[in-house]
């Protein structure tokens, strides 16, 4: 694949009251590519996605969309840009209906500000934005919920949900984080099928701790650990990397490698 970073880092590091959780991280993806991001408990993955989306300003470092350095930007002004996320714990409001759920988030990330009045009542509904949402429900699936209220929903439906507001965004560069927590084997499936179908369509980030989806999922893979990057490249081969099977599975793993 031809070099085009659509987003970078150089050396970006946080630490929390002298606890450094990113350290001096440089890491980039290119347009079009699907790069998944891997490591134990506590090795700084979430917090890595939090400083991509501007939820937290970065000790030292910098970050770049598109050669531009967005370091300072907040995160509701790179949602405008196309940076677009989703959460460890599903993120939605259970006191609306599923669709009005797509149409709120498109609204708050177009930068217009809508009162309640204004958004039940008025051009909130237009037809055009509507039939973005409700496109973006049918390929997770759900197109049928969409007038129910999103608290009725089961947790693997939110799930869907979450990533139909994402899609719905018309995303640049898309980060899931741990998109199959929390849900069934079945369910598993039916994502990871979804996230296959959409994936070629922008660049993607995914963080996910069940090792063997998301090999299926990325061409890259990077490893993370005690807030470092420690390998990064073709998932098979880097699974079969030393360090990388110690920090997961101890020096005497007894796995047999393929590669």
């Amino acid at each position: 694949m031809k070099e085009n970073p659509i987003l970078e880092t150089n050396d970006v590091t946080i630490n929390f009251n002298g606890l450094v959780a990113v350290d001096s991280v440089n890491f980039k993806i290119n347009e079009g590519e699907s790069v998944g991001i891997i490591g134990p408990n506590g090795a700084g993955k979430t917090t890595f996605f939090n400083l991509l989306t501007g939820f937290f300003p970065p000790t030292k470092g910098k970050i770049f969309f598109y050669g531009r350095d967005i370091t300072d930007k907040p995160p509701h002004k790179r949602v405008m840009m196309g940076i677009i996320r989703t959460f460890q714990l599903v993120s939605v409001f259970d006191h609306l209906s599923v669709l009005d759920n797509l149409i709120l988030s498109n609204i708050k990330s177009s930068g217009i500000s809508y009162s309640i009045g204004r958004f039940f009542f008025s051009e909130a509904h237009k037809p055009a934005l509507k039939k973005i949402c409700l496109e973006a429900l049918k390929i997770l699936g759900i197109e049928k919920k969409a007038e129910i209220m999103t608290s009725e929903l089961s947790y693997g439906d939110k799930r869907k949900l979450e990533i139909a507001v994402a899609l719905s965004m018309n995303p640049k560069i898309l980060l899931l984080d741990e998109p199959f927590a929390g849900l069934s084997d079945q369910e598993i499936v039916e994502v990871s099928r979804i996230i296959k179908e959409f994936k070629k369509g922008f660049s993607m980030i995914i963080i996910e701790h069940k090792i063997s989806r998301i090999v299926e999922l990325v061409e890259r893979l990077c490893v993370m650990h005690e807030g470092r990057l420690i390998a990064e490249g073709i998932p098979d081969q880097v699974l079969c990397e030393p360090l990388v099977r110690e920090v997961y599975w101890g020096k005497e793993d007894g796995l047999v490698c393929s590669v």
